[in-house]
C-alpha cells in the first residue's frame, strides 16, 4: 500500500498490469505532468450567456474586437490534437457563441459596451453571486491563454489538445501551461502512450454513468513516459488489459 499512498483504486488493476505500471512509475524514465506544466481550470464568467457573444451579436451591438477573445466553452468543441485557427474560423462562420467579452478592470469603455452593461439584463446579471463579489462586476477574472487544453470529464480517453489558435477556456476544461523546456509537441507525443491512459485511470476518480473526472491536483500526478527503452508488445498488451479493467470497473462502455 505504501507505493500508492494508501489508495485503493490501483488494486483494481490486474496484478500483472499493476506491477508493470508500478515499476514504470518508480523508474527514471518518467515525468509527472506537474513537473512540466501548470494545470488549472479556466475562468468562471458568472453568466455565460451574457458574457459570450456570437459574432453576429457582437457586430450588431458594435462591440470592438479588442474586447473580445475566442474561447473554448467545453471539451466537446475540441478537435483531437490541435486547436487551429482554421477550427476557430469555422466556429465563427457557424456563428457560435465563442467570443468572450474581456473587459479591463480600469479605464473607460466604448459607449456600445456601456449600453450593453447598463441594459436590463446587465442590471440583473450584476446581482448574481459571482458578479456581485468581484470588482468591477463586469471584468471576468482569470482569463488566460494556455499552451494546451486537457479534458477532465472522460469517457474513453482524456484529450490533450495544443492551443495553436491562442484561445482561452471556461472552467469546463483545464488549461495546461508549460513551465520548463518540454515542448507542447513532446507532451502531445507522450500523451498518446497507453501508459498515460492507465495513469489517468489511476489518478482520476469515477463519477456516475461511467465517467472519469480528473481534477487539477490529480492531473499533475499523471505519469508521462520519457525517452527510454522501447516498450515490448507484450508489455503494452498488459497495460491495455489494465485500462480495460479500470474502465469496466467504472462501468464505461
Amino acid at each position: 500500500m505504501d507505493d500508492w499512498n494508501g489508495r485503493i483504486r490501483p488494486f483494481l488493476i490486474p496484478e500483472g498490469a499493476r506491477n508493470l505500471y508500478a515499476e514504470f512509475r518508480n523508474s527514471d524514465n518518467v515525468l509527472r505532468l506537474g513537473s512540466a506544466a501548470k494545470v488549472g481550470i479556466g475562468y468562471v464568467s458568472g453568466a455565460n450567456d451574457f458574457f459570450h457573444f456570437r459574432p453576429s451579436e457582437a457586430k450588431r451591438l458594435g462591440v470592438p474586437g479588442r474586447f473580445l477573445i475566442p474561447t473554448v466553452r467545453n471539451g466537446r468543441g475540441l478537435p483531437p490534437a490541435r486547436l487551429t485557427q482554421t477550427v476557430v474560423d469555422d466556429w465563427m462562420r457557424r456563428d457560435e457563441p465563442v467570443l468572450l467579452l474581456r473587459l479591463p478592470k480600469q479605464g473607460s469603455l466604448p459607449k456600445a459596451i456601456c449600453d450593453y452593461l447598463d441594459s436590463p439584463e446587465g442590471h440583473l446579471i450584476r446581482t448574481g453571486y459571482k458578479c456581485r463579489n468581484r470588482s468591477p462586476w463586469y471584468s471576468v477574472p482569470d482569463v488566460r491563454v494556455p499552451d494546451a487544453f486537457l479534458s477532465y470529464m472522460i469517457g474513453e480517453n482524456s484529450q490533450m489538445v495544443a492551443n495553436d489558435a491562442r484561445c482561452s477556456c471556461t472552467n469546463s476544461i483545464h488549461g495546461v501551461s508549460m513551465t520548463n523546456d518540454l515542448s507542447v509537441e513532446t507532451l502531445l507525443k507522450m500523451w498518446r502512450h497507453p501508459v498515460v491512459a492507465l495513469s489517468c485511470e489511476v489518478e482520476g476518480h469515477p463519477l456516475g454513468g461511467g465517467m472519469l473526472k480528473i481534477e487539477p491536483g490529480e492531473a499533475v500526478r499523471i505519469t508521462l513516459p520519457k525517452a527510454g527503452p522501447r516498450w515490448q508488445r507484450g508489455e503494452l498488451e498488459v497495460i491495455q488489459e489494465g485500462i480495460v479493467a479500470m474502465r469496466k470497473w467504472r462501468h464505461y462502455g
